[in-house]
C-alpha cells in the first residue's frame, strides 16, 4: 500500500467511513485516500473528523457515478478503486426504478469504463445478498452490476487490472438498516415486525471492511467473495433490543424477502469453499483454476449447495446480538 492511491465511491456512507478509518490507521504510508461522493454535507462533516493537518493523505471529491467524465477525472493516478456507491433502499427503489437503474447499473458501467481508461490496478465492487435470486429492483440492479464487473475482466485487454465483487448480508448499524431503526422505535413502546418468520444474515462493519480488503489484495480477477457469517431471527433481534416492547405485525414491504440468499443451487457449480469464506468463480477466466485451488486450498462445494439465512448453520442468539450491538453499533445500549 506504500505510495498507493485509493478511491472509494460512496465514501461518505457507513462502509466508506469504516474503510477510511481502517485504511488511515493501518496504512498511513498510502499516498492518497480519495472520498468520492455526491453529498457535500456528508463530505463536510467527514472532513471535520479527518482534518488535513492530521491526515494529509485524505482528499474529498464531489461527484456522481452517473457522470462518467467526472469519474475519469477522479480516477487519474488512482491505483485501487472500492465501489460502494449505490441506491440501496428496497422500497424506495421500487417506487423510483429509473433512478435506481441510473445509479446501480449505469453507474457501475461508468466506473468500469473510467477504470479501463485510466491506470487503475484493482477494483472491488460491493454487492448484497439481495442480488442473489433477486425479487426486487434493487437486487436486480445489483445483480446486473455484479455481472458487469465480473465481465469487465474479459474486456481489459493487456491491462493488469483485476475486477472482483464482495457480497454479504445486513451490515450492523449501517444507515437505514433494521438495528438503528429498532433502537429508534424503542421509545414508542411498539416495534413494527414485517414477518415473524423473517431471518437475515448479519455482519459487522469491521467484518465488511475485512472482506473488502481481502478481495482487494487477493483477487485473481472475476471472483464473487462471500463471507461465512451468522443469521438471526427478526424476533430475536427485537427481543435483544427492546424486550419490553409490543410487536405489531405489519407485513413485508414491496420487494422484500422473508429469507435472504447468497449462493443458489445454480451458483454451486462455480462455488468453492476457501475456509473463512466462499467464492463464486467466473465461468471463463484467464488464469489457471488448478493454480487457484492449490494456492487457496479451495474445495469445490457439492452440486446443489445453497447458502441462505434460513438454513444457515451458524446463528446469533438474543445474547450474542446484544453483545454485538453494544460492541459495533451503540456502546450505550
Amino acid at each position: 500500500m506504500k505510495n498507493k492511491t485509493i478511491l472509494i465511491t460512496g465514501g461518505t456512507g457507513s462502509l466508506g467511513n469504516a474503510l477510511t478509518k481502517h485504511i488511515l490507521e493501518k496504512y498511513p504510508e498510502i499516498k492518497k485516500l480519495i472520498i468520492f461522493s455526491r453529498d457535500e454535507q456528508k463530505q463536510y462533516q467527514m472532513a471535520q473528523d479527518y482534518p488535513r493537518d492530521v491526515y494529509p493523505q485524505i482528499r474529498f471529491f464531489i461527484g456522481d457515478v452517473r457522470d462518467k467524465e467526472r469519474l475519469i477525472r477522479a480516477f487519474k493516478e488512482v491505483d485501487y478503486v472500492i465501489h460502494a456507491a449505490a441506491m440501496k433502499h428496497v422500497s424506495i427503489a421500487e417506487y423510483n426504478p429509473e433512478e435506481c437503474v441510473k445509479t446501480n447499473i449505469d453507474g457501475a458501467r461508468n466506473v468500469i469504463d473510467a477504470c479501463l481508461l485510466t491506470n487503475v490496478e484493482r477494483v472491488v465492487a460491493l454487492s448484497t445478498d439481495k442480488a442473489c435470486a433477486p425479487i426486487n429492483l434493487y437486487g436486480a440492479t445489483k445483480l446486473a452490476s455484479d455481472k458487469l464487473f465480473i465481465a469487465a475482466n474479459n474486456i481489459k485487454g493487456w491491462s493488469p487490472i483485476r475486477f472482483s465483487v464482495v457480497r454479504y448480508g445486513n451490515v450492523m448499524g449501517s444507515n437505514g438498516s433494521v438495528i438503528p431503526f429498532f433502537i429508534n422505535k424503542k421509545k414508542d413502546g411498539v416495534l413494527p415486525i414485517t414477518d415473524p418468520e423473517m431471518t437475515r444474515f448479519n455482519i459487522s462493519l469491521k467484518g465488511g471492511v475485512d472482506m473488502v480488503m481481502h478481495a482487494l489484495f487477493n483477487s485473481w480477477g472475476g471472483e464473487v467473495f462471500i463471507p461465512k457469517i451468522p443469521s438471526y431471527r427478526i424476533l430475536d433481534l427485537a427481543e435483544a433490543i427492546a424486550p419490553e416492547c409490543e410487536y405489531k405485525i405489519v407485513g413485508i414491504r414491496p420487494g422484500e424477502k422473508v429469507h435472504e440468499e447468497m449462493i443458489t443451487q445454480s451458483d454451486s457449480y462455480y462455488t468453492y469453499d476457501l475456509g473463512n469464506f466462499y467464492t463464486i468463480l467466473p465461468a471463463s477466466h484467464s488464469w489457471s483454476l488448478e493454480d487457484f485451488m492449490k494456492q487457496h486450498k479451495a474445495v469445490k462445494v457439492p452440486k446443489g449447495f445453497t447458502y441462505n439465512s434460513a438454513e444457515n448453520t451458524e446463528w446469533d442468539t438474543v445474547e450474542s446480538l446484544q453483545t454485538k450491538i453494544k460492541q459495533h453499533v451503540d456502546s450505550r445500549f
